[in-house]
């Protein structure tokens, strides 16, 4: 049937033509890695399947990828360069980093390698992540930590390590220190679950970080080193601190601590969960509801680690009014039995009035008895005498 006049004629093959356009048009985008899922979207992501066999960071990662999540791998080492591209090691993927202009996935900006058996980490190994953002390095057994390891990442604002330092010892520790030095724009640090007893010093002075998750540690407490480095000047707002489940020991060395947290109670979110370890007189206590002047020092322990710590004033004079109140309510009980049984105890102790006069009636008629010079036995006629019987006539 012919089209009607004014009417546009419709062809077929008019939508197919406008797709094949677009796609001829449009960037084709960089395919997939192995053993990883791709997502589209604004920000391309990436996540990578679990396995021991993935072994090193996938190389082909798209350029424009924004965020990158390897899990459960199995990567034991992360060399100097791992995500700058190449399969080389060490000096050789660095040399090949520098060549291709250091720059392998600019627009990364979250890095997430949580439970991948990383005992390792080499200097450099985030060279090329220029964007990078963010950075979690949770539940990984690390035994090393190169000193600039950290190096290269200008934009780095998030760093978690929770779960991850256990292992390595105090040189883990000062290697930390040193890796954490470039990273002045630093806002976010999770160091929880290391077993730590001191904070790394580096941690404490980042200029702009803003919070220092602590937790499930083994400090004991802070100095007054460790709290003046916590402080800020001109102007920048001083950091978070998470403190809750470490073991604080409430001595006298606990004092800085307890009047720092009084005056700044915001700083320390989780305050109201700070329990006392040790001396076992103050265990499981709220920190916060200690006194000050209360915290004391075992005799001949100044640092106030020892283990016994001697009561406050107040607090003993309040053990002496509380064993007081139940000594006078056993009294009080005791009391109250006797009265209601006093009927029962009248006769009890006339009963026992009775038998007791008895007794004594009974003892002083024997003594009569013994005593009455009548009933004393008659003494034999003395030999030769001249009693006569009656019969004799005489």
């Amino acid at each position: 049937m012919a089209p009607r006049a004014g009417q546009p004629e419709h062809r077929g093959p008019l939508l197919p033509g406008l797709l094949l356009l677009a796609a001829a048009l449009s960037r084709p985008a960089a395919p997939c890695p192995f053993q990883c899922y791709c997502f589209g979207g604004p920000k391309l992501m990436l996540r990578c399947a679990s396995g021991a066999e993935l072994r090193q960071p996938p190389r082909d990662v798209p350029p424009d990828a924004r965020n990158l999540t390897i899990v459960g791998a199995n990567l034991t080492v992360l060399r100097a360069a791992a995500f700058a591209g190449g399969d080389a090691d060490g000096e050789e993927a660095e040399a090949e980093a520098e060549a291709a202009g250091g720059v392998r996935l600019p627009l990364l900006t979250a890095l997430r390698l949580t439970h991948n058996n990383i005992e390792m980490v080499e200097d450099g190994a985030f060279d090329g992540l220029p964007s990078l953002a963010a950075l979690d390095l949770s539940h990984n057994p690390l035994r090393a930590l190169g000193g600039d390891a950290f190096r290269g990442l200008p934009a780095l604002r998030s760093l978690q390590l929770n779960h991850a330092l256990a292992r390595g010892g105090p040189a883990l520790l000062a290697a930390l220190d040193a890796a954490l030095a470039p990273l002045d724009e630093l806002r976010l640090l999770g160091l929880s679950g290391n077993a730590l007893s001191h904070l790394p010093s580096a941690a404490l002075r980042r200029p702009r970080l803003e919070q220092l998750d602590a937790r499930l540690n083994a400090l004991a407490g802070l100095g007054p080193d460790e709290l003046r480095a916590l402080e800020r000047d001109g102007g920048l707002p001083a950091p978070r601190l998470l403190l809750a489940d470490n073991p604080l020991r409430c001595g006298c060395a606990a004092r800085p601590l307890l009047a720092w947290m009084r005056n700044a109670t915001e700083r320390v979110p989780d305050a109201g969960r700070l329990r006392c370890a040790s001396p076992r007189a103050l265990y499981d206590r709220p920190f916060l509801d200690l006194d000050e002047a209360g915290l004391r020092c075992a005799e001949g322990d100044a640092d106030g680690r020892g283990e016994e710590v001697e009561l406050a004033g107040p607090e003993l004079e309040a053990s002496y009014v509380f064993f007081g109140l139940v000594l006078a309510l056993i009294g009080l009980i005791f009391l109250m039995v006797l009265y209601l049984n006093r009927r029962g105890i009248q006769r009890w102790m006339r009963n026992l009035r009775e038998a007791c006069r008895d007794q004594m009636e009974g003892y002083h008629y024997r003594y009569e008895q013994d005593a009455d010079p009548r009933r004393a036995p008659a003494s034999a006629a003395p030999a030769g005498s001249g009693a006569t019987s009656p019969g004799s006539g005489l």
